[in-house]
């Protein structure tokens, strides 16, 4: 089939989906590292090699996800079902992992690598298969690239839930103490994401069959890494998580250090950078209909770096009239690639299909999502090891000027470098518009 419109009501159902990963993903962003060094009490450095460590995990995990996906089809698909039989333990891992347990420091250590294991790999088994559903729901591009832009809409409205919801509700339910109200907060965001799952279930449908040839494992990385197309977004994808993961999860100690704001003024900061990144979805989507979404991808990443300087050069402790301008324009072109990107996946795994004769598609969604894993590993790893490098010291109320300037270089310039080299990567990408309608001829979709 040529042509596969999507309704506006199964785009809305796709994109409910990552609104429920989101709330993972946003938490790992935007408040794992304060709550685990704030709120929880663990060392900075401790915490770095925890994120690290658990990070491992996703060697076997993910590979092995997208393995599973590529074997079994059921009644109901062979994506969907994981959002039936899994959104109950995803969201209960999210609620253990924001709980704050009495322990001494050995018992709470313990307890952390067992609860954020377990998230992990519940993100796993419905993010595999949630990343390769856009490739069944239609084969038309245009289509994909709108289906993308309602999923990142979702998901970035579930950051924004995240981000502006959960230190303030943490703080009303909690009274004084702080660990009970971002377990209430949370348990409220993961049982959002439960019913998101299974919205996301119900509404969509898998309609575009893929012969997945039953290729021995080693065959399949060999195939996998023959696609040069697929590497580079491999490689881009691991260099834009570390940036972004790195940016995000500093943004409220930023905001609380470095501008000198309360919970209300964290929340907005952190609220303005999700709502630039809300804004950037349809704004995306409006220029690539205009515009080359390669061309567009590449500049706004080689611009995040020129307006994170910016950000590093202008703006002093404390000035906030400044911070938060720059920082939502800062948001906003860092999300312009995000449609383009998640599209340019499912079109990858189609340039390998065409170029060797043979699919590899389970492992190639699994790969992408353990570089965005193993990025987000890294940048926790990143965070944890400069707030020790910098010196910083939970809960007082005065951070030194060393810190101060560690705060302010994580928001922006080492981010920020992080988005050039993926900018930079990206002119290597060749699979436009034009060029992934000669792969559709060939493969006869």
């Amino acid at each position: 089939m040529k042509h596969q419109k999507l309704s506006i009501f199964e785009k809305i159902g796709y994109g409910s989906g990552d609104a429920a990963v989101n709330v993972v993903i946003s938490s790992m962003f935007l408040i794992i590292s304060f709550f685990y060094t704030d709120i929880f009490g663990i060392k900075p450095k401790d915490m770095a090699l925890m994120f690290l460590l658990v990070r491992l995990i996703d060697a076997i995990s993910d590979p092995l996800m997208g393995l599973i996906t590529d074997r079994i089809t059921t009644k109901w698909g062979r994506y969907r079902p994981y959002f039936l039989f899994l959104s109950i333990p995803f969201g209960l891992s999210v609620f253990l992992t924001f709980s704050t347990p009495d322990f001494d420091y050995a018992g709470k250590m313990i307890y952390a690598y067992v609860s954020y294991i377990f998230v992990t790999l519940m993100f796993t088994s419905v993010t595999i298969p949630y990343i390769s559903l856009i490739g069944v729901l239609t084969s038309d591009p245009q289509e994909r690239l709108s289906a993308n832009g309602y999923r990142l809409f979702f998901a970035k409205v579930a950051a924004f839930m995240v981000s502006i919801v959960v230190p303030i509700l943490a703080e009303a339910l909690g009274k004084n103490d702080l660990a009970r109200g971002y377990q209430l907060a949370m348990g409220l965001m993961a049982l959002m994401g439960t019913l998101l799952l299974l919205f996301c279930f119900f509404t969509t449908k898998e309609r575009v069959e893929h012969v997945v040839d039953k290729k021995p494992l080693l065959e399949q990385f060999k195939l996998l890494l023959s696609n040069g197309q697929w590497t580079l977004l491999f490689a881009v994808c691991f260099f834009g998580t570390v940036g972004y993961v790195i940016r995000n999860s500093v943004a409220i100690y930023y905001a609380k250090y470095f501008l000198g704001g309360d919970a209300s003024v964290q929340s907005a900061f952190m609220a303005t950078g999700v709502a630039a990144a809300i804004l950037a979805m349809p704004a995306s989507t409006y220029i690539t209909k205009r515009y080359c979404k390669v061309k567009l991808f590449k500049w706004s990443q080689l611009a995040v770096g020129v307006i994170s300087l910016a950000i590093l050069i202008l703006v002093k402790p404390g000035n906030m009239l400044l911070a938060f301008p720059l920082y939502f324009i800062l948001s906003f072109v860092v999300d312009l690639h995000a449609p383009v990107f998640w599209s340019a996946i499912a079109e990858a795994v189609d340039y390998g299909h065409a170029k060797s004769g043979k699919r590899v598609s389970g492992l190639s969604f699994g790969g992408i999502s353990f570089a965005q894993k193993l990025g987000m590993g890294i940048a926790g790893a990143a965070v944890g090891l400069l707030l020790h490098t910098f010196e910083y010291i939970p809960q007082v109320e005065v951070q030194s000027d060393f810190t101060l300037l560690g705060l302010a270089l994580m928001l922006t310039v080492i981010p920020g470098l992080f988005h050039t080299i993926m900018g930079a990567l990206m002119f290597r990408y060749k699979i436009t518009d034009k060029y992934y309608e000669g792969i559709k001829i060939k493969l006869n979709m």
